[in-house]
Parts: structure tokens; sequence; C-alpha cells
């Protein structure tokens, strides 16, 4: 009820509850699913999270069923939509992080690696770090070349600027180069998968503040932000942006326009179809990339430098 529901958007999580149940797994999936819908006596169905719920919401619409689909994941990565809520908190908690990373950085004359969520995109990295003025910002879109990392490092260093905070995406991948010459994607965490196929990442954070202390000599620790990102008080941003999507759901029910997802485009909540879910992953902008955040970390370099310059 709405009263029920009234002082929920200050609160992050769900009081639904949620799944990794991938019901199109299972042989009596679509048969439980149906007899749900018959003793809840549901009229349709809000599908609230990311490729994979949405992606079960699809497939559940061309199976006949009422749904509309809500965009939920701090990955944002999902096609049809500019912005999902849960993004803007992870990367205010990121953000935060980062400038006290930075503190402790500063004051032992460390370079400290910070790993955050984004499995195939790079946006809580690129956003953050972009926000906490990161010395390097590596994400899946890019890999990156440790050589590379490890000069720019060093020549922060060598001008003066003796700490560094590197932002990594936990689904970012190394070039190959005689070090890594066996690994053609992401570090996996453990073995196995979800019943999406998913398999559990983590360790590229670890894996780069060893390499880069090897590389360097210089001091490296790792931090994992994991799903400390993923909870806690959401922004103001994302509680608007879910409650603007919840009114736009519950309208498009009442309209009978189902088979569509709620959507933010050009500030304005639209409905796409939701089958666009399943059109692949939403990647990070070559563009954030290439006009912010590199000629960000050159700037840094270059202001190093000069600095240095100045001081000789």
């Amino acid at each position: 009820t709405a009263d029920l529901c009234a002082d929920l958007v200050a609160t992050g999580g769900t009081m639904l509850g949620t799944s990794r149940t991938n019901p199109y797994a299972r042989d009596d999936g679509l048969s439980r699913i149906e007899a749900t819908f018959a003793a809840r006596q549901l009229d349709a169905l809000i599908a609230i999270g990311g490729e994979d719920t949405l992606g079960v919401g699809a497939r559940l619409s061309d199976a006949g069923y009422k749904v509309v689909g809500v965009p939920k994941t701090i990955d944002n990565d999902l096609p049809g939509s500019e912005m999902t809520f849960g993004f803007d908190t992870a990367v205010q908690v990121a953000t935060e992080a980062i400038d006290r990373l930075r503190t402790t950085a500063e004051s032992h004359h460390r370079v400290i690696v910070c790993e955050v969520m984004g499995r195939n995109a790079g946006w809580i990295a690129a956003f953050a770090g972009i926000a906490g003025g990161a010395a390097e910002v590596i994400v899946p879109e890019r890999p990156f070349d440790i050589e590379e990392v490890c000069r720019r490092l060093q020549a922060r260093h060598e001008a003066g600027h003796f700490s560094s905070v590197v932002v990594v995406a936990e689904g970012a991948v190394p070039r190959p180069h005689p070090g890594n010459a066996g690994q053609v994607g992401p570090i996996v965490e453990a073995s196995g998968v979800d019943e999406f196929g998913h398999a559990r990442l983590g360790g590229v954070g670890a894996q780069l503040a060893a390499d880069i202390e090897r590389i360097t000599g210089f001091e490296s620790r790792v931090t994992i932000l994991g799903h400390i990102q993923r909870g806690g008080t959401p922004t103001a941003f994302d509680r608007v942006l879910a409650t603007r999507f919840g009114v736009a759901a519950i309208d498009g029910i009442h309209d009978g326009a189902f088979g569509v997802m709620v959507s933010l485009r050009c500030g304005r909540i639209e409905r796409v179809p939701i089958v666009e879910v399943t059109r692949g992953t939403r990647h990070l902008e070559a563009q954030i990339m290439d006009e912010v955040v590199e000629p960000m970390l050159v700037a840094s370099t270059a202001e190093a430098i000069a600095t240095r310059a100045g001081r000789l």
C-alpha cells in the first residue's frame, strides 16, 4: 500500500527481497511462476533490476505475462536508459573512499589501488576517478598496459608527487605481455558460475598493486570496496530517480503499456521496449575516456613535472 511504502525513499536495499534465480534454468521455472501469479492474484509484474532480471522480464513478456521493467543497477550498464538508480550512490561512496585513501597515500608516500565494481562497464571507475582526482583510471573497455601505468606513476614520483590513487574496475583486463601471456580475460575470484552464467570476479586490484610495487619499487596497497558500494543511504538523485521510475511504472500498468521498461532519456522518463535490455551491455562512452579521463591523467603528470621543474 502507499502507506507501507511512504518512508522507503530514504532506505537502501529492498523490502521485497531479491533473488539470483534464473527461472529459465529450471525445468519447473515457468510453471512455478504461473502458480505464483495465480496464488497472488497478480495483475502485472514490475521487474526491478539489471540485465539478468530484466532479461527474464523480457522473456516473460514474450510468453504473455504483463511486465513493466524498471532499470536498477549500480553498474549503469543497461541499454535503453541514460541512468539507472543505484549508480549515483555507488559513485558517491567510491568518491568518498578515494578522498580518504588519498590521505593515507600522501601521509605514507604510497600508491593505493582502489578496486570498484564494474564487470563489463567502467562507469563507476570513470566517474569516481574523475570526481576523486585519481592518478590512473582503469576500465574494462580499455585493456591496460601495466608498463605504461607504472611509467606514468614514476613520472609523477620523479616530479615530486610521491603518492597516487589508482582506480580500477573489477572487470579490467591487462594487455598481454610476458608476465601474463596466458590471461585473456578478467581475473576470476572463485570457480563456478551463477545461474546466469556469471563468474565471480575479483583480484585485479591486488594483482595491480603487486605489479606496481614490483616494477616501480613504490610501496603499494589495495582496497576493495566490494559491497560497500551497494549499501547505506541513497543519494538525493537516486531517491528522486527511483521515485520517478516507480510512478512511471505504475502509470504504465494503468495505461496497459506492457512489455516496456521505463527509462531516463534527456532528463525525461520515457517508455522503451523491454527487449532493449537484451541487446548487449551499455559500455562506458569512449568520449568520456578520450575527452575527460585521459586529458585529466596527462594533465596530472604534466602538472607534476612542471611543478618539479619550477622547484629546480
